[in-house]
């Protein structure tokens, strides 16, 4: 299964398996704990592919979380490491 992904730099494709690959590298980089609706978080991520993000839905009363984006940053939007976007402290 591929997981479509429409971003400002264009559309992307992350396969489950490179997802699923990267987990040991999850790494929360942004939470938004009032999203509209449900809460979500944004993870760094990286795999043979190099880095990208996720963007998780925490569905807490329904025991799951669920994939709403997966992409590859744009450099010139992220700090050189791809975890804080530029212009943030």
């Amino acid at each position: 299964m591929d997981v479509p992904c429409e971003h400002a730099t264009g559309r992307t494709l992350h396969s489950r398996d490179e997802l699923f690959e990267a987990i040991e590298s999850y790494e929360i980089i942004e939470s938004y704990p009032d999203d509209k609706y449900l809460p979500s978080y944004l993870v760094w991520a990286t795999s043979g592919g190099g880095p990208f993000h996720v963007l998780f839905a925490a569905d807490v009363d329904g025991d799951n979380v669920r994939i709403v984006t997966a992409y590859r940053p744009n450099a010139d939007e992220w700090e050189s490491d791809l975890k804080l976007r530029k212009g943030q402290q």
